[in-house]
């Protein structure tokens, strides 16, 4: 770069050179020095009022005060000034759309003669490794959560049997603030990696704009370099809180270096401290590892003042978004063939559940919560119903059934009652008797529309008849009723029944007592 300081050794050579009658260009080649740091010395050798000889005689700490004592003075006004404003720019850095630019624009208009752009960034990035600030830069507020599962697991014991069972540990930590949250559970599955990160998002009481995971089966179905299958259900999630997923790329570990860091934390500031105590439940280990975990949140940084929580109060817990009224119902997915029935057979209830006709024969995705039934085709929600846990019942919508289906739909106990007293009071005693003989009213509605269908062929006095004789032999099904009126034993007298009893078979042949009148 032009116009740099150089060495002591270098300032000789420039004198030495110059006394042979070396050119400012055969210099610049021979040490290989820009063309300006070479004038610049040249200069000051020029303007020191010594001759080559002197000054090849001079002490190296002589020739320093006489060629650096200016730059060092400027240099050390100029870097104090900058200097006390790091400490705010650091801050600043973490806010949406600031950057070091813009910081740069505001300080060289109230300072001019400060620090070039690349001077400005320099200075302050070694500011920042001399701080040892735990607190990247890049890292906006509100921005971003990272999430991870430690490598090495807590344990609980069972009462009953004493078995000692690993549990996972779950960290998440925001970005800006690096407040984390720690959290046991019992293994690494969706339901379970779903629980953790929406607990995280209460505990600190907001949502960040992007989650970000490792390429963990949960939370990512296929890695890619480019452009990662995220999980379907927690895809799901997301969209609920409204904040995005950006996996990190496989083997980069940069990328995930924030909650690696917190990770190698938790096992000095929780782990540590947990490992002579003994657990018996999930919940207990977890009131534990809350318990530390404040502490830890509340634990200035590493030579600064302030902690994590006055970090995340003072820089982050504004610009986090809004949860949700309610929390999010772990959804699960079955896919299932449409009945002939217009309806979906849900197993995990044995339930049916209505679907529009027209999706008869085709394979749908039924996605289900605790208290929800969602049917989906081709990625389009054709029926939701609320869940019903009722072994073997049918949940319907009239609208989904064809018309013919719809009539169907209205049957029931009272319907066919009415219908039964409009013919007679033996046809509306038959038909309770009939849905009264079956386990369940349904099973009768066929039997009961067969008897009342013979009104409209042998009218409404024969089939009443009919419905009598079937109730004083105390049989009450279709079959009866349509043997009565084929054989036509509805129009028989008293007379011909009296026959019927002394043993004489009955047929139109035979001559009644009126025969001979």
């Amino acid at each position: 770069m032009a116009n740099l300081s150089i060495k002591i050794i270098m300032i000789k050579e420039i004198i030495r050179l110059k006394e042979n009658g070396i050119s400012h260009k055969q210099i610049r080649e021979i040490l290989n020095l820009s063309r300006t740091t070479v004038i610049k010395y040249v200069k000051r050798i020029e303007a020191s009022g010594f001759s080559y000889a002197e000054l090849q005689a001079m002490e190296d700490n002589c020739l320093h005060d006489l060629f650096h004592s200016e730059e060092c003075q400027d240099k050390t006004q100029r870097y104090a000034i900058a200097e006390g404003l790091f400490a705010g720019y650091e801050k600043e850095l973490t806010q949406t759309g600031v950057t070091k630019w813009l910081l740069w624009a505001e300080y060289k208009n109230k300072h001019p003669d400060g620090y070039s752009y690349s001077q400005f960034c320099y200075h302050y990035q070694t500011w920042c490794d001399y701080k040892n600030t735990y607190m990247h830069i890049e890292h906006k507020s509100g921005d971003k959560m990272f999430v991870d599962y430690a490598g090495k697991k807590l344990h609980t014991i069972d009462k009953d049997t004493g078995e000692v069972n690993e549990v996972e540990v779950f960290v998440g930590i925001l970005g800006a603030s690096q407040r984390t949250y720690v959290e046991a559970s019992i293994d690494q599955t969706i339901d379970s990696f779903i629980t953790s990160v929406e607990n995280a998002f209460w505990y600190f009481k907001g949502v960040p704009r992007a989650i970000v995971p490792d390429n963990l089966k949960s939370a990512v179905t296929k890695s890619s370099k480019y452009e990662p299958t995220l999980n379907e259900r927690f895809s799901h999630f997301s969209g609920h809180y409204n904040t995005c997923i950006l996996p990190t790329r496989s083997y980069k570990p940069k990328d995930k270096a924030l909650v690696e860091g917190a990770v190698r934390i938790v096992y000095h500031r929780i782990y540590a401290a947990l490992r002579h105590r003994m657990f018996f439940s999930i919940k207990e280990l977890n009131e534990a590892i809350w318990e530390l975990l404040e502490n830890y949140n509340n634990i200035p940084f590493q030579g600064r003042d302030e902690s994590r929580m006055d970090l995340f109060n003072e820089i982050e817990r504004s610009v986090l978004g809004p949860l949700p009224a309610q929390k999010y119902e772990i959804k699960k997915y079955k896919l299932v063939m449409a009945q002939k029935n217009c309806h979906v057979y849900f197993l995990e209830d044995k339930h049916y559940y209505s679907i529009p006709h027209r999706y008869i024969g085709k394979r749908v995705k039924v996605v289900y919560t605790g208290s929800l039934i969602e049917v989906y085709y081709n990625y389009t929600r054709i029926a939701c119903h609320i869940r019903d846990y009722k072994k073997y019942g049918y949940t319907t919508i009239k609208e989904h059934l064809p018309e013919h289906h719809r009539y169907i739909l209205g049957w029931n106990p009272d319907m066919f009652i009415n219908q039964a007293a409009k013919i007679g009071s033996s046809a509306e005693e038959l038909i309770r008797q009939v849905l009264k003989s079956k386990p369940h009213p349904e099973q009768g509605y066929k039997s009961c529309q067969g008897i009342l269908s013979f009104a409209g062929k042998v009218g409404p006095e024969r089939l009443n008849n009919a419905c009598k004789r079937a109730v004083d032999f105390q049989t009450y099904n279709y079959m009866v009723v349509k043997n009565i009126l084929e054989k036509g034993l509805d129009r028989l007298t008293e007379d011909d029944e009296s026959l019927i009893q002394a043993g004489i078979p009955f047929h139109e042949n035979i001559r009644g007592s009126k025969y001979y009148n």
